[in-house]
């Protein structure tokens, strides 16, 4: 990967996009090339949009190594909706119940809205430890006649991360992917339901992507209304109703850069173990000023998660990260802290010069401490 030209984004999310598709973003709110159009006046009912669908569908298929019996769908409403829409779908009738992992905020979020279709079992819950890990898999009881079994891949708040697929496999498991989506390859065989909103890896906020077996769909109910329906949805081949095309546009952008720059999803899966890497260990290297919040075994390829060890610190911290055009390393409301993202836009060479802030600031603070006392006894 290039270094950007562009400033150091390390945002939570809405999170960085590649340069090249940028460029060709900007392009695009011009004209289409080739098309006399702007992006933002094409018509969501004109054969290009359509083309446009089409071809994104291909090439996650690609990306994901799709067989026949997957459909691809395109909607709105970000991962909040599909907390709805799945239960709707999977659990609405049934006398089984699904069972929810609660790994941290945004799994106990999904929770809920599945309460209001049928009974939930928790399967496991981290918030006594503090969600500072995921479980381990001689933690977890899955039923053998589950509706289903729901879990986030990575937890962008905490930086937790699973490495491993949870679960039985005689179980349908529905994965929330939203931040670490398209990051690694993943393979498709162990789920029957996978979403994630695009605002991390895949493209600007407005699209979700859902990316679930013909079953689903074949067997959902009936009653449910029409645009929450995934059924609806697939028929309509994504454009049931007017759809979010710039979102979807650059989307396309990002699948084009994946597999035309990058080479597909294990050498981006290459490129992030090694930022990660990078980072940790600059933080693991000086336990006595940074303190990582998530188990070394549960840490987050694409959000770090740490504190400081003298929390008072920690907005200078922000602040002078962003005054050097470091942006976003400010911690989720809910937890505090410090966070570094890491979505698959971000160069390794943008992480090489947060290293070298991070080192920096320490160092400085350091000699803050030692000169204080010479400038006490002076007065």
């Amino acid at each position: 990967m290039e270094p950007s030209r562009r400033k150091h984004n390390f945002s939570g999310g809405p999170g960085a996009l590649p340069d090249v598709v940028l460029d060709e973003a900007q392009r695009a709110v011009a004209e289409i090339p080739g098309t006399g159009i702007s992006i933002l006046g094409l018509s969501h009912r004109s054969p290009r949009f359509a083309a446009m669908v089409e071809e994104l569908e291909e090439n996650f298929r690609a990306l994901l190594g799709l067989p026949p019996g997957w459909r691809v769908l395109f909607l709105q409403g970000g991962g909040t909706l599909q907390f709805s829409m799945v239960p709707q779908h999977l659990l609405r009738g049934r006398n089984q119940p699904a069972e929810y992992i609660i790994s941290g905020y945004w799994s106990a979020k999904s929770v809920p809205d599945a309460r209001l279709e049928g009974p939930v079992r928790i399967l496991w819950d981290g918030m006594g430890e503090g969600f500072v890990r995921v479980p381990r898999a001689q933690e977890l009881d899955p039923g053998h006649g589950a509706a289903y079994l729901h879990y986030v891949s990575n937890e962008t708040v905490e930086g937790l991360q699973f490495h491993d697929v949870p679960g039985r496999d005689d179980v349908p498991r529905v994965c929330d992917m939203s931040s670490d989506f398209l990051s690694r390859p993943h393979d498709m065989s162990r789920f029957d339901l996978v979403y994630a909103h695009a605002q991390k890896n895949l493209g600007p906020a407005g699209v979700t992507v859902v990316v679930l077996k013909d079953w689903i769909i074949d067997q959902a109910p009936r009653d449910l209304p029409a645009l929450l329906q995934y059924r609806a949805h697939a028929e309509h081949n994504s454009i049931y109703n007017t759809p979010p095309v710039f979102a979807i546009y650059v989307t396309l952008l990002v699948s084009r850069w994946l597999l035309r720059d990058i080479g597909g999803l294990a050498a981006m899966g290459e490129i992030n173990e090694r930022k990660a890497a990078r980072l940790y260990a600059c933080l693991d290297a000086d336990p006595a000023f940074f303190v990582p919040h998530a188990a070394r075994e549960s840490r987050s390829l694409m959000n770090v998660t740490f504190r400081l060890k003298d929390r008072s610190l920690e907005a200078r911290l922000a602040e002078e990260a962003d005054a050097r055009e470091l942006h976003g390393i400010a911690g989720h409301r809910a937890l505090g802290g410090l966070r570094v993202s890491l979505y698959n836009a971000v160069t390794p060479a943008s992480v090489d010069v947060l290293c070298a802030f991070l080192e920096d600031f320490a160092h400085q603070h350091r000699l803050r401490q030692a000169h204080a006392p010479l400038a006490q006894s002076l007065f």
